[in-house]
């Protein structure tokens, strides 16, 4: 028995769900998102909630059943509140700015890393050394802030590059002499 695919997802207010066959839409203030369900689920709409049964008892099935359920929970939360990622630049020199749908990315390279925004997702900067980027997507958003930490990932000496706000770098002594 799943422990996270027995529990029912409770739609909130302001979010518009619908299901035809195996095919989730919802519609939100953040947008509208779509989520196609395997055949080994069965997806029903009780009320205000979502409930997710699987059709036989097999591991697959299991196994999908609370990969589908936490997919849909991200999808619901996701057209309602968003998701947001926060990385940090440091290094000297290091600095980024929106430019209309491209970021503009000074990273210590002969030249600036252009990254154009796609679709759906939402890009400030709050400050030169801040990257805030929001979506209602989380697949989308966690791919877009990799690709971004990916064009100089922070090194272990000094702790220079892009990270993550809340992840942690294990720093590394330097040479002695």
């Amino acid at each position: 028995m799943s422990r996270i695919g027995s529990s029912a997802i409770k739609v909130p207010d302001g979010v518009q769900v619908e299901l035809s066959g195996q095919e989730l839409k919802a519609k939100g203030k953040m947008g509208e998102l779509s989520l196609m369900f395997c055949s080994e689920v069965l997806p029903k709409i009780d009320g205000e909630s979502i409930l997710l049964k699987p059709l036989e008892d097999t591991k697959k099935c299991r196994q999908l059943w609370g990969t589908f359920r936490s997919l849909a929970d991200n999808l619901v939360q996701g057209v309602n509140e968003g998701f947001t990622r926060e990385l940090d630049i440091n290094g000297v020199g290091y600095r980024a700015s929106v430019q209309g749908k491209k970021l503009n990315l000074q990273l210590g390279y002969s030249h600036d890393v252009i990254f154009d925004i796609p679709d759906g997702v939402k890009i400030e900067c709050p400050s030169q050394t801040e990257i805030i980027i929001t979506a209602a997507d989380k697949q989308l958003l966690g791919s877009v802030a990799a690709k971004i930490r990916s064009f100089r990932p922070p090194e272990p000496y000094k702790g220079k590059g892009v990270k993550y706000r809340d992840e942690l770098i294990v720093r590394k002594e330097g040479k002695k002499k």
